[in-house]
């Protein structure tokens, strides 16, 4: 595959993912994830490490994270050999909800195609100056 090859590759299996996600099946990731994946989630402690673990984790959500639509802003992917790295803004629109995060996904291809080996969202929070005194 060409670089723009993989690239858009890349784009597709994560928008897959997350049509899924959005309809509250995190499987689209779990199915695209390596089993050796980390994950960073804003609304935990300490990071995930491993599939068994994210599969655990995930099981809790299901069915409960929904949105409308979704917005993929600004997605880059750069590609290194058998290493993918992913950044975007994702905002995510619910009933009376819009979420804003800052994403990075990194893919490895492996024996079973292109698979996530690190992720993590984080909320956008954007800059608020201080009032003066």
């Amino acid at each position: 595959m060409t670089e723009n090859e993989v690239s858009q590759h890349i784009l597709a299996l994560e928008r897959g993912a997350l049509d899924r996600w959005c309809k509250g099946d995190p499987d689209g990731f779990l199915e695209i994830s390596a089993p050796d994946v980390v994950y960073f989630d804003p609304f935990l402690p300490q990071r995930i490490d491993g599939l068994p673990a994210l599969q655990k984790y995930y099981a809790q959500l299901r069915g409960k994270v929904l949105a409308d639509g979704y917005e993929l802003v600004a997605p880059e992917v750069q590609v290194h050999d058998e290493i993918a790295l992913l950044t975007f803004r994702f905002v995510s629109h619910g009933k009376d909800l819009e979420m804003r995060w800052n994403t990075t996904e990194v893919y490895r291809h492996c024996a079973q195609g292109w698979r996530i080996i690190h992720s993590h969202w984080s909320l956008t929070q954007p800059f608020q100056a201080s009032p003066q005194a």
